[in-house]
């Protein structure tokens, strides 16, 4: 089964505050992409609107929210659900 991550970005935290942490994020979303555990990732299309990643597995994308510093520093609320992909079966 696959698990997707919802990223919700908080109102009081602003770009500066993103891109302050952005390269940490992003080492981090290249060593989960690199190792085959993200099906797809990436912001939804309004800015603000937050972001949302597809993982292979419960445990890759417990441990990609674990080590994202964008949720160390507070800057996004997450939701994990485990997703059947009707199409994949």
């Amino acid at each position: 089964m696959k698990t997707v991550v919802f990223y919700d970005h908080h109102p009081e935290k602003t770009m500066d505050d993103f891109m302050k942490f952005f390269p940490q994020h992003q080492q981090n979303e290249d060593h989960f992409v690199q190792a085959g555990k993200v099906l797809g990732i990436g912001a939804f299309s309004i800015p603000g609107e937050g972001a949302m990643a597809i993982f292979t597995d419960r445990e890759s994308a417990e441990a990609f929210v674990e080590n994202d510093p964008f949720v160390q520093e507070g800057l996004v609320s997450v939701t994990i659900k485990d997703w059947q992909d009707e199409l994949a079966e």
